[in-house]
Parts: structure tokens; C-alpha cells; sequence
């Protein structure tokens, strides 16, 4: 099974001292990834709007500058979002942004994607919240022709580009991965049709429907005349940290625990599982320097019990 870490936001506090200190950390520890997760904007309780699960005043990092920053400090660990709230952002600017990141990294970029689920958030950003969905779908398409054609051409009904370069190329030789965050029929479809790989969360109450979701996945797969066979699958091996959450304090406080939901995800068919550095945070680890000694045993208690990929 390969690790990935959810870096927390929270770190700023730090300086950015303390980001580099933890994204070092990360790598030196033997994870395989540092995802960043993504919101631009948070909505305060407003008329009939829907409050989301966090507060407005969580701190959040902007996801591709802070890979940037933590690229120019590391050299192995894999760099990625999990995940980029895709249909919020012009698609040729991502794909152009990405494919930076992906050449001054030296080729180490995952990039997850989903459509959200904050409608006043898509307001804020002038974007119809309504055809997100669509709107995913055809900005994937029209990445992967950036990263791989000398000319791109495209007429949708959300994007258009006549005969325009994007130069240079991602060094990596099948392209940057994108992988397919939610949980949805559409997201699940997406991952299957045109996705790298599946995000999942929120999979740990009902395993057993996570095993028929990643089947779903590759069933999707297959229709669309793709091999299924080279998926990826990641989930998170707690859910979404909220503040006050005892349940999570204690989880990651207990290494063994940890490494046994990872045994649970493995047996699903999972090859991938994130720790969510929010719920160190949560357990005690109030320094970057407190998350960084709390992440050494997570990790080796979860290699020890699952090994390597």
C-alpha cells in the first residue's frame, strides 16, 4: 500500500519555516505523497444558504501555490490535491499551472480532482454551480490535450480553444495522472471514464459498499474501452476532521488503530490510503514539529501491518 499525507493548512501558523519543515518531515518519514485539499472561499451563515461542515474561519492554504513551495524544498515525495475543486477554475490556466509544477518538480505531480459541493463558494467565483458536473468532465478531456498535443482544437459547451500550443510538455511520459474525487453515481462514472484513479472518503461505515464502488469504477472503466486493471484507489483512513471530534483525537492517537483500518481499506481493494494531518493536529500535535514526531509511528505502524507497494 502506498501513504499519502493530507497536509494540513494549519501549519502557517508555523511560518513558512514550519511548512517546510513539515513537508521535509513528510518525505524523510517515508510517505509517498503530500495531497493539498481546496476551497478558495468559505461561506459565512447567510440567508437560506446551506452552512457547510466547517467554519468560514478555517485557515486553507491556496492548493497549487503551496505545492509549488513545498516542491522547491523536496525532491522524492509525490506532490497532488486531494482535491482541486476543478470546474471553479478556467481549465487552460490549470492545465498550464499543473504542467509547471509537474517540470520544476521533476515529474512528481498527481493531480485529483472534484466538482465541490459549496454553491455560494461557486457564486463568489462567478461559476454555475448547476453544470459543474459537465463542466468537470470536459475540462479533464481538455487538460490531457494540453499536456500532450503540439495543437489544441476544442468546441464544448463550456471551453473553446482553436489551433493554441502549451509548451513545454509535463515530463512525465504518460502524462500527469488525474485521479476522481466524490462519491456520487457522476463521480463515480468520471473516475471509470475518465479518471487516473479514485478519491474516495467517508468509506470507512460501509466497506462493503466501497468494495462495489470500486467495482463500479471499473465497470465504467471497461464500457468506455479502458483497462480497468490501471486504476488507482485511495481512501482516507479516518473521516473529515471536525473541531471537537473526540472520536478522531483518540483514532490517530493510537497508531494500531491506525494500521488496521489500513488493513480494512487494503482488503477492499484500496492500494492507497491518506492521513489527514488536521486530525494529528486535533489529537495534540498543536506544532508542525509536534505532527511531524506523531507522523513516524502512524506511518511505520501502518507499513509494519500493510507493507509497501
Amino acid at each position: 500500500m502506498k501513504l499519502a499525507v493530507e497536509f494540513p493548512s494549519i501549519a502557517f501558523r508555523d511560518g513558512p519555516q514550519g511548512v517546510v519543515d513539515l513537508a521535509r518531515s513528510i518525505e524523510a518519514i517515508g510517505f509517498d505523497q503530500i495531497d493539498m485539499y481546496d476551497h478558495v472561499v468559505m461561506g459565512h451563515p447567510a440567508g437560506d444558504r446551506t452552512v457547510g461542515p466547517y467554519p468560514p474561519s478555517m485557515p486553507i492554504l491556496e492548493a497549487l501555490m503551496t505545492l509549488a513551495f513545498m516542491a522547491s524544498v523536496t525532491k522524492r515525495v509525490g506532490l497532488g490535491t486531494e482535491v482541486l475543486i476543478l470546474p471553479q477554475r478556467q481549465p487552460t490556466l490549470v492545465a498550464k499551472q499543473v504542467s509547471t509544477l509537474d517540470t520544476l518538480s521533476g515529474g512528481r505531480v498527481r493531480l485529483g480532482v472534484g466538482v465541490g459541493w459549496l454553491e455560494a463558494e461557486y457564486e463568489a467565483l462567478g461559476v454555475d454551480f448547476r453544470q459543474r458536473g459537465a463542466m468537470a468532465d470536459e475540462a479533464i478531456v481538455l487538460l490531457r490535450s494540453y499536456w500532450s498535443e503540439a495543437s489544441v482544437s476544442h468546441e464544448g459547451a463550456h471551453y473553446r480553444a482553436v489551433a493554441m500550443a502549451m509548451e513545454p510538455k509535463p515530463p512525465q511520459r504518460d502524462g500527469i495522472p488525474v485521479w476522481v474525487g466524490g462519491r456520487s453515481a457522476a463521480a463515480l462514472r468520471r473516475a471509470g471514464r475518465l479518471g487516473d484513479g479514485w478519491m474516495a472518503s467517508a468509506v470507512l461505515s460501509d466497506l462493503e459498499k466501497a468494495r462495489g464502488d470500486i467495482a463500479t469504477v471499473r465497470r465504467h472503466a471497461e464500457e468506455a474501452g479502458r483497462d480497468p486493471s490501471g486504476l488507482g484507489f485511495q481512501a482516507q483512513l479516518s473521516g473529515p476532521p471536525r473541531q471537537g471530534d473526540v472520536g478522531i483525537r483518540e483514532f490517530y492517537a493510537e497508531p494500531t488503530r491506525v494500521a488496521e483500518t489500513a488493513l480494512s481499506l487494503a482488503e477492499v481493494g484500496f492500494g492507497w490510503a491518506t492521513v489527514n494531518v488536521t486530525g494529528v493536529f486535533l489529537a495534540g500535535a498543536r506544532s508542525t514539529a509536534a505532527m511531524a514526531e506523531a507522523l513516524a509511528p502512524i506511518h511505520d505502524a501502518v507499513r509494519a501491518e500493510v507493507g509497501y507497494d
